[in-house]
């Protein structure tokens, strides 16, 4: 039975809700509202003067066909690295959670999270020199087997690089909550459908999958928030947005136009239309996608 606790008075629940609001106010709401203020200004880049523009900033960066590229290329960014972590975090859970020993389990399981623990830009900085066109040692090896790698000049390769490195900086997150999620299954339901006759890719299919779902719709949504914020470090440290733009995504236009080119109006109405996206794409999954989940 459902048990509801009743407090004398109001003077407690807010001071238990205070620093959770003083936190969103002060780290959310201000700077999102310091964003929008700024989005509608032209500012000198020394901050001695400002004019008031209105919309001039959001109709610029729209017309803008390097902007549109950027949507191009975060859009392809996240989709790969969506795909890619969610995958092989799944792989990996299925993989660890078939082990019978406790031992090995428990090793195979600190091998798969380590790669968490890792800096953002310390793992860009890794696959840049395994990549490295000069040194790197996979280069050297696809060059053994007739594949010119640079993706210093190639931009599709560029693009590659950096939808292998953030998604294996992610892995580590999604195999944790699968795992979780895999252990919860009750072994009665998989012992049943095998006595059924069913396989282990039709019970994979038909059993696990829609008892993971809603453990896949979280992750959905967080790797996608993931590919759209938390990959900077990662393009910053592997290609800086090139060959040609062809890595430059929203958020390092954001900071390309607002700290390298000192353009801060256009770069804060950046901001603003990427939180309007980002903020649309979590309502149309959590209004649309998650009908398909079974809880």
């Amino acid at each position: 039975m459902a048990t509801r606790s009743l407090f004398r008075g109001r003077a407690l629940p807010l001071a238990l809700v205070a620093p959770q609001i003083a936190i969103t106010l002060i780290f959310f709401v201000w700077p999102a509202a310091q964003a929008l203020k700024q989005s509608m200004l032209i500012e000198d880049a020394f901050g001695f003067g400002s004019e008031f523009v209105w919309f001039e900033n959001f109709e610029s960066v729209l017309t803008d066909p390097g902007y549109h590229n950027a949507i191009a290329v975060t859009a392809l960014f996240s989709i790969g690295v969506m795909l890619v972590s969610l995958s092989l975090g799944l792989l990996l859970a299925a993989l660890v959670d078939g082990v019978t020993s406790r031992r090995v389990g428990a090793i195979y399981r600190a091998i798969s999270v380590a790669p968490y623990a890792i800096a953002p830009a310390v793992a860009g900085a890794l696959w840049f020199f395994i990549f490295n066109p000069t040194v790197g040692i996979v280069t050297h090896w696809l060059g053994l087997v007739g594949i010119d790698w640079n993706h210093v000049r190639n931009g599709d390769q560029a693009l590659l690089l950096v939808i292998l490195a953030a998604a294996w900086k992610q892995i580590a997150y999604n195999f944790v909550f699968f795992l979780a999620g895999l252990q919860s299954i009750p072994r009665s339901l998989i012992e049943a459908a095998a006595i059924d006759g069913a396989g282990p890719g039709r019970r994979f299919v038909s059993i696990v999958l829609p008892l993971l779902s809603p453990t896949a719709f979280f992750l959905m949504v967080v790797n996608l928030t993931y590919a759209f914020f938390d990959t900077f470090p990662v393009i910053h440290a592997v290609t800086q947005g090139g060959p040609g733009n062809a890595t430059e995504t929203l958020v390092y236009k954001v900071f390309r136009d607002g700290f390298i080119g000192l353009d801060l109006g256009r770069s804060a109405a950046q901001s603003v239309i990427l939180m309007v996206v980002v903020a649309a794409m979590t309502v149309v999954q959590f209004r649309w996608v998650e009908r398909k989940v079974h809880y």
